[in-house]
Formats: structure tokens, sequence, C-alpha cells
């Protein structure tokens, strides 16, 4: 059955097209057109592709670490109502059984669907990590990188595993790099108190970018640019960027568009207590502590957050001064890029899957499309 969803303004690669609409098959889009002369009704106001969330620890109360059956269903709904319609559940540093037993979760949901946003793999967030700037993650079950440990993960995971976090100062990191590489997983760099010559030789051996861009990482100095610093300059680094305006200055935002508009990847990092009330919530089975939407562990520190997607690109296009299209494409097009699924997801094109979100001028959500099926906000 053929559907078409009509707007004033659709997005596309290349930028907003005035009244078109999508014509929709099977779950696919099959075409962009003008809309009829004298067709007057409208699905939206904008008409854009639905984002992708690839580092995301909870929400709703849930952990992607919790064992429980409907947790992931749960979640998956979460992400659907901010505008999300693919995403990585993120485990954290843990047991090593325990990781394993999450990442098999993980892949079950992945190969057998379900309700809300699509599960489109795993994201390792540690234990592969430096105490040096460990943030929330226990550093007496950081590992040592292991090639054989590696390749059990990715085969308990049955080969859904899509992206490795890790510390590039570690023994044995270029090593790793390399092989994750070579299994066609992404790499990404954090946590870590790596130098901007290690954090380069880590990218010459073909690391994807850095975790949460400037959280967890040695910090720009004009005399020692860091992770950060290589960040920013290296054209082959995507970044992460938490952009809720605590984790990351706006100035610090803006920086990363005046250096890598192309380049940066928005994410939520979100943890169980995004979208519920302040209290008390645990994260890598510490206790934390959440006050006016801001997540810290007992030390003080900031301990994941409770943004979300969708009010991600409103900030950076309030705080940094960068356009709605540049930071849609910041939550959608971008992850699918650094992901290597951008042939059939990110952006509204002909042949790719109808993963489409409706939004008002202030781009707030109104309706979202995952395969063609809307879903009840």
């Amino acid at each position: 059955m053929t559907q078409i969803l009509r707007a004033r303004r659709l997005l596309t690669e290349e930028g907003w097209l005035d009244d078109r609409q999508l014509r929709i098959e099977d779950g696919v889009i099959t075409a962009i057109e003008p809309v009829p002369a004298g067709v007057a009704p409208r699905d939206a106001e904008l008409l854009c592709p639905a984002y992708i969330d690839m580092h995301v620890h909870g929400g709703a109360g849930v952990d992607v670490m919790d064992d429980a059956p409907d947790a992931l269903d749960k979640l998956a709904m979460h992400k659907a109502r901010e505008g999300v319609a693919g995403w990585l559940p993120t485990t954290v540093t843990a047991p090593l059984k325990t990781i394993h037993h999450a990442l098999e979760r993980i892949a079950q949901r992945c190969y057998s669907g379900g309700p809300g946003a699509q599960v489109l793999g795993s994201y390792l967030e540690g234990p592969y990590f430096t105490p040096q700037n460990k943030g929330a993650h226990p550093p007496e079950l950081f590992r040592d990188l292991n090639l054989a440990e590696l390749d059990e993960l990715i085969a308990i995971s049955r080969h859904t595993l899509r992206v490795v976090a890790l510390a590039p100062e570690k023994p044995g990191a270029l090593q790793a790099i390399r092989h994750l590489k070579q299994q066609d997983v992404r790499v990404m760099l954090g946590h870590s108190a790596a130098s901007w010559e290690q954090t380069r030789a880590a990218f010459d051996a073909g690391a994807d970018g850095l975790v949460h861009c400037y959280n967890g990482m040695t910090g720009l100095h004009h005399r020692e640019p860091g992770m950060v610093g290589a960040g920013l300059t290296d054209p082959r680094a995507w970044l992460e960027l938490i952009a809720d305006g605590h984790h990351v200055h706006p100035a610090a935002m803006k920086l990363c568009c005046c250096c890598a508009k192309d380049r940066v990847v928005l994410i939520t990092d979100a943890m169980q207590a995004a979208g519920m009330p302040d209290g008390g919530y645990t994260l890598c089975g510490e206790k934390v502590e959440m006050r006016g939407g801001i997540v810290r562990t007992a030390a003080g520190g900031l301990a994941g957050s409770t943004l979300s997607v969708d009010a991600a690109v409103r900030n950076m296009v309030e705080l940094t001064g960068i356009a709605p299209e540049e930071a849609i494409h910041m939550a959608s097009l971008h992850p699918a890029r650094l992901l290597g699924i951008d042939r059939q997801l990110g952006s509204l094109s002909t042949g790719k899957r109808a993963n489409i979100i409706a939004l008002d001028s202030g781009l707030h959500l109104q309706q979202i499309w995952i395969q063609g099926q809307a879903l009840p906000l």
C-alpha cells in the first residue's frame, strides 16, 4: 500500500525543499515529489529524518544493564518519543560476565525487533579505560586489552557490537584498534589521559573519533592540545557531543561547530533518570543523585545525562547559532555515516527506510514514523 506524507518544508541531505511529499511503500521511501497543485492539507510543517542516538545508557527509570525482559522495549519506546528511530544501547564498565549478559540481551532485541525505536546494535563503553578521567566508571573493574577477549565480546553479541570505546594509551591499544576495525567495529576514544600524540596515533591506526568530546579526556591547552585538540583538528575524527549546556559550555559547543561542524554527532549519554523526576538513581552500580535534571556522583562529578535528542538539536541551534538543518544532520545523517549505515538510514532519500519525524517551526516533535508506521507519542 502506498502512503503519502506532505510538508511545507522537507529536509534532504542537500537542504530544504518547499512543498514536497514523500511516497512510501513497504516502509521505504520510493519518491520525493512536489505537492500537486490544489492539494491543501499538510501532514507537517517540517518533515525530517528521524534521529539516531548512538550512545545511550537508559531512561524512563530503565538501565541498559537491567536484566528485566522488557527493559529494552521500555527504553525503545522512550527514545521514539524524542524522535529517535534507531539507537545503540550502551553498556558501562561492569564485571565481564555482566557485560556478556547485556550484549546477549541487546543482540536478541536487535534480531527479534520490537516496539519503538529500532535497536541497531550495541556500544561497549568500558571496561578498557584508564583511571585519570574515569567519570562514573569504577576503575577497579578496568581491564587490559586482549584480542581474544574482544573476539569473545563480538561473538557473544552475535556480531551486533557496533562500537567499542577505549583509552588509546593503554598497552596494546593500537593493535586492538586495528583488530576491531578489521571486524567492522567502530572505535571511539575516551575516559583517558592520552596526549595529543597518543590520540593522533590512534586515529592513524583507524580509530573513528572521541567519546563525548571534552568529557572524560585531556582538555585543550595551547601547549598541550590533548585529546580534545586532536579531535578538533583531525578531519578523520567524529566528535560525540552532549549538547545539554551542562556537560559542555556553549562556547565549547560552538568551537566544535567552528572546527568540525560536519563531524559532530549529537548523543544523549542518557541514563535511567532521563524523563524521570529528581531523586536517587544508580549508574555503574553506584548511587547518584539528580537535582534540577543534572545527575551527579557522591563526589560531585557528572554521571551521565538526562538529555533527549530533540532537546539537543534545539540547544545546538539556540546556543551555537547554527542552522536548524545542520543540527538535525548532527543527530541523523552524521551518526548514520559514522556507523556506516547511511545507505539505509540518516536522511530522507529514495530507497532509504521511511524513518521520519514531523517537527513544528520550533523543532519540537509532532510525530514519528518508523519504517513508515506512525507511533503514538
